[in-house]
């Protein structure tokens, strides 16, 4: 029996452990990779390959990354590849029907939602945000729309107190990885029947920014406890601290609730010890344990007191003033 062929699209890093999974299995062949282009990053602004071409390289597979997928000679590309299907894991960018119509069965999208809740870009993110007790990975074929297509597959997980952005990606990234062979071998064997998405509950994560990091301690602080979860590694949950020629920018990698009432100003820092820096929120108040300046290293909180950085009294500030 021949190789389904596939054609692989991506370009974060949860797309990788998906790649190798399917590249791993004897009945698939994965004709090409396509990802977008290299892209200067860091404070150096080196070009650097996005990190689903690392994986493909390493895989020996070939590589694909037109500036855009719309562009008719990366179209006629893909038509002379001739894949049986097409599989889309954080991609970036909406596929035309153009490329919609080239396989034989379609192209199927691994999205790290329990589609139609959270359609867009950040899914993890705003689903740690809004406090939500559960997640997923949903398999869906794609239409034209933005994570609009008919569902094949759903797998949840729960999200608990200890989970992060990070933790959370990994886990539905592997979820991905178990999920897509069987899928895609079942749907191909016309044992699936794809199921519309219902319009209830459909939302929208739109992409992060960096202003969505700043700390309001008008807020509870069961929701800053969770914005700082959400937003690990990038851009962080973070703060300024008064200081002179300017406020210094401070990002909180770790934080739980303290749920004892104390009347303060929002902001202000109530006690500073061994347990960490304990700052009053809207309600309740927020004890940091691990934290970053602008320029320097992550500390523990304690080290971080140790040097004089922080007192009791000091106000943290939203925004520098």
């Amino acid at each position: 029996m021949p190789k389904l062929r596939i054609v692989f699209m991506g370009t974060a890093e949860l797309a990788s452990p998906i790649l190798r999974a399917l590249h791993s299995q004897p009945d698939f062949a994965v004709a090409t990779v396509v990802t977008q282009p290299d892209r200067p990053k860091g404070r150096h602004l080196e070009t650097q390959p996005p990190p689903l071409k690392q994986a493909a390289v390493s895989a020996g597979l070939p590589v694909l990354q037109p500036e855009r997928a719309r562009n008719a000679d990366f179209v006629d590309a893909l038509r002379q590849i001739h894949p049986d299907l097409i599989v889309v894991v954080a991609y970036g960018q909406i596929l035309p029907p153009s490329i919609l119509e080239i396989p034989q069965f379609g192209c199927l999208n691994v999205h790290t939602s329990l589609l139609p809740k959270y359609r867009g870009a950040a899914p993890i993110q705003w689903a740690i945000l809004n406090n939500e007790p559960e997640t997923g990975v949903t398999i869906m074929r794609m239409d034209a729309g933005l994570d609009t297509g008919d569902i094949l597959a759903q797998t949840p997980t729960p999200i608990s107190s200890g989970d992060n952005a990070e933790t959370l990606h990994d886990r539905l990234a592997k979820l991905g990885a178990e999920l897509i062979g069987p899928t895609i071998r079942e749907y191909v064997a016309g044992r699936i029947k794809p199921v519309p998405q219902p319009q209830e509950g459909a939302s929208y994560a739109r992409k992060i920014s960096k202003e969505d990091g700043q700390i309001d301690w008008n807020q509870p602080a069961s929701l800053i406890w969770n914005q700082v979860r959400a937003l690990i590694p990038w851009p962080g949950a973070f703060t300024h601290q008064p200081g002179q020629p300017k406020p210094r920018l401070l990002k909180v990698w770790r934080a739980e609730v303290d749920p004892e009432h104390r009347v303060a100003k929002p902001g202000e820092v109530l006690r500073c010890d061994k347990s960490g820096i304990l700052v009053a929120c809207g309600q309740q108040s927020l004890l940091i344990s691990e934290l970053q300046k602008e320029g320097g290293r992550r500390m523990r909180a304690q080290e971080f007191i140790a040097g004089g950085n922080v007192e009791v009294g000091n106000v943290f500030l939203r925004a520098p003033q």
